[in-house]
């Protein structure tokens, strides 16, 4: 099993981040162009526990997958885990927390996967799977700046 973290602090209200991060629509803002990223189901524009969401992406090579996610866990405004259902990862379990901070909000974006594939999985994971989760979490920090500006403190 692997996790990737990235912390972010913003110049906004913790609200004003919640209402964006919960609202699955803004996923293709966040995600990098390339990927193909189109959801594939109707959702709220407030997510709850038990709430479906599926995806077609191209997270690797170009090559088109489906991704279903299910909201696990809400505790607004502080919380939202989602999990994968259907997808490239054995296990997949996302959490963005948010924290109150002066001046703005902090965030910490985890995700603990585990790659499918046994002994190939693991070869495969610093090479192309860890460098890609890295360079899309990377991407995500400097749209959300571009969307909510950088935090000054």
């Amino acid at each position: 099993m692997y996790t990737l973290e990235r912390t972010q602090r913003l110049p906004i209200s913790i609200q004003e981040a919640w209402d964006f991060f919960q609202d699955p629509s803004n996923l293709a803002t966040i995600t990098p162009e390339y990927m193909g990223f189109d959801i594939m189901s109707k959702v709220p524009s407030e997510m709850y526990p038990g709430l479906f969401i599926h995806y077609r992406v191209s997270p690797l090579l170009g090559i088109k997958m489906n991704w279903t996610t299910e909201i696990t866990q809400v505790h607004a405004p502080h919380y939202f885990v989602d999990e994968q259902r259907v997808g490239p990862y054995s296990i997949w379990h996302h959490e963005h927390h948010f924290k109150e901070i002066d001046g703005g909000v902090e965030m910490l974006d985890r995700v603990s996967y585990k790659i499918p594939f046994g002994i190939l999985g693991k070869i495969a994971h610093p090479i192309l799977v860890k460098s890609k989760l890295q360079e899309i979490f990377d991407y995500r920090i400097k749209k959300v700046e571009e969307v909510f500006g950088v935090w000054k403190k």
